[in-house]
């Protein structure tokens, strides 16, 4: 699924409103929301990264899967545009699962992922405080 899903809905979803791909992120069904994460791809290769960065709903979805997803396709979208991602990541860490994180930021210098995840840290440290 991985590896056609961006071809053939991505693809088909070029010309038409997005709309349909982000009743995926709604799904109770793991594969159509992977899917909903995984078509982006196809938008990212493209250089249109909005449509990768817009699919926020699923960053709380509970499943290992979409961490994975999610986190391969910031990726993906960070190596078109650096600047984006770590706006994403400033504004959205706190929500993200680690695992995202630490796909999202995979091919960053160690320095940047060291900083990047200190920041997570300290982020959940003090949502916690205020319990």
């Amino acid at each position: 699924m991985d590896a056609s899903a961006h071809h053939v809905v991505g693809a088909y979803l070029r010309y038409k409103e997005k709309d349909y791909l982000f009743t995926f992120t709604k799904s109770e069904i793991l594969w159509e929301r992977r899917i909903a994460m995984v078509d982006t791809w196809y938008f990212i290769k493209n250089n249109q990264l909005d449509t990768t960065f817009e699919n926020k709903l699923l960053l709380n979805d509970k499943h290992d899967l979409m961490h994975k997803v999610i986190g391969w396709m910031l990726r993906e979208a960070g190596k078109k545009d650096e600047k984006q991602l770590i706006d994403f990541l400033d504004r959205y860490i706190s929500q993200m699962p680690r695992t995202a994180v630490r796909y999202a930021i995979e091919k960053f210098p160690a320095e940047v992922r060291k900083n990047i995840l200190q920041k997570k840290k300290l982020m959940l440290i003090s949502c916690f405080n205020l319990l």
